[in-house]
């Protein structure tokens, strides 16, 4: 190797961890959250709650479908099953709309409602592709008091879904 090409090598090598350090971090390009009323990492997002890495992507809780976990079975979002953490919860009626904020938009088979671990809703897509908002007005039954909603929106070309979880108190 010649001496420019040896010296542009050296520089190359030595400006390359500069530029990874100080270029500016892009959140994932995943996907969706419940904003309204307000999900657990909707919360960590707005600093409601103190949480770890959900902070920066609350549209990223993306796990297999199937799961009951508010994390998705991630550990670095594991805070969002922590019941303890001092969640806001969201006095609702018989009745409340959730509203979804997408920041990719996938074709959707359907989009479910859980609590106390029974489908209290759900919501066929056919495998349409939503906007960037969707909102569902979910009937809460004979359910009553403080009750965690697992919301569950399920992608159709994937095995992937997406998680969020809802404090509520019903009354």
């Amino acid at each position: 190797m010649d001496k420019k090409r040896k010296l542009a090598v050296a520089i190359g090598a030595g400006i390359a961890p500069l530029l990874v350090a100080t270029l500016p971090t892009v959140p994932a390009n995943a996907h969706g959250y419940i904003s309204s009323p307000p999900s657990r990492q909707a919360q960590c997002a707005a600093g409601t709650v103190s949480c770890g890495d959900i902070k920066y992507e609350p549209q990223s809780v993306e796990g297999p479908k199937g799961l009951t976990s508010c994390s998705a079975g991630l550990s670095r979002f594991a805070e969002l099953d922590d019941d303890s953490k001092g969640w806001t919860v969201a006095p609702v009626g018989n009745s409340q709309a959730f509203s979804w904020t997408l920041t990719a938009r996938h074709s959707t088979s359907t989009w479910q409602y859980f609590a106390g671990g029974q489908k209290i809703a759900e919501f066929d897509d056919g495998g349409a592709q939503p906007g960037q908002t969707v909102t569902h007005q979910v009937d809460f039954g004979g359910l009553s008091g403080r009750q965690k909603i697992l919301a569950v929106w399920n992608i159709a070309d994937t095995a992937n879904a997406f998680y969020a979880c809802v404090d509520v108190n019903i009354g």
